[in-house]
């Protein structure tokens, strides 16, 4: 185990370099030359020269990317165009309320979820079954932003049940106990469809095992086989689909972060993008790339612990 961990930890090395090569020339030949995006700033010739000498633009291709590589080796991407603060302070102070946001409704979906899914193809092929899978499809089929912006009017603004947006900076219970339930509930109702879909099909699958049905021969009960045999071996998949989105916990939800003015990593991405405010892109887009890798790893021990016949290779 030690071996293999040290060894995808060597490997991240190379990824992360084809990383930034890959952020390099989007930002440097796809995206343009800065200065053409200050000079809308009604900067003068003098400043834009010397705003060129600031980000390296003044130097040679190859010079460039060794100072990009600085930079995220140092976690220093200078200042926020828009905002000229630091922008790895700007971020470390967007972290907290994304991973607040994000992280509850994570496990919040995944309580409800997956109990909801084991139950369903606990039923399969019954009338329950059809009648929660056809809510499901009726449910996915509703755009995101439909539920947001209705359950916002209805019940923020009309019956006046929660606030309609906010957020307090310096007391976390405030914000959990008022102004985060209706976002937690609306971000429930938009991934609860999908994800009961997704973990009923493995269930339902490992319930058609041999494994199964050599254990109701043995005389254990419905239960037993359901959460300890059933969902144990359903679970690799789930901590798939977890850990293929805990990198993006740090993003949280963009959408519900701009309506519900929650000032995390997804809102001030989205203001970044809205303003070309290039360094504030380049450092969430590496940060979101190092998680990516380092919650991949984590998956593969997680297999391992769940299900010990799991060779890591």
């Amino acid at each position: 185990m030690f071996a293999f961990i040290i060894r995808r930890l060597w490997q991240m090395i190379p990824t992360m370099l084809g990383v930034m090569l890959l952020v390099f020339v989007l930002f440097n030949w796809v995206g343009g030359d800065p200065t053409f995006i200050l000079e809308g700033k009604r900067l003068t010739p003098e400043m834009l020269a010397n705003i060129r000498v600031q980000l390296g633009l003044d130097k040679s291709l190859p010079e460039q990317f060794l100072l990009f590589v600085k930079q995220v080796f140092t976690y220093d991407f200078g200042n926020s165009w828009a905002t000229q603060q630091s922008v790895s302070g700007t971020l470390a102070n967007r972290v907290g309320p994304s991973l607040t946001l994000a992280g509850s409704l994570l496990v919040l979906e995944l309580l409800t979820a997956l109990p909801i899914a084991v139950a369903v193809a606990y039923f399969r092929g019954t009338l329950t079954d059809r009648l929660v899978t056809m809510i499901c499809t009726v449910a996915m089929s509703v755009s995101s932003l439909v539920y947001i912006i209705v359950g916002q009017y209805q019940l923020a603004f009309v019956m006046d049940l929660f606030p309609v947006m906010g957020w307090d900076d310096n007391s976390l219970a405030t914000n959990l106990l008022v102004y985060l339930p209706l976002p937690l509930i609306l971000g429930i109702l938009v991934a609860l469809a999908p994800s009961v879909r997704f973990y009923r099909s493995f269930v339902v699958e490992e319930l058609n095992h041999d494994y199964v049905r050599t254990a109701r021969a043995k005389g254990l009960s419905e239960p037993k086989v359901l959460f300890k045999h059933v969902l144990r071996n359903a679970l690799i998949p789930v901590v798939t689909n977890i850990t293929m989105s805990l990198p993006f916990l740090m993003l949280g939800s963009m959408l519900l972060e701009r309506f519900f003015g929650i000032p995390g990593m997804g809102n001030e991405l989205l203001n970044a993008v809205d303003k070309s405010d290039f360094p504030v892109i380049k450092a969430i887009t590496i940060t979101i790339a190092a998680a990516a890798m380092v919650f991949n790893l984590l998956a593969d021990v997680l297999y391992k612990w769940i299900d010990p016949r799991v060779q890591l290779k």
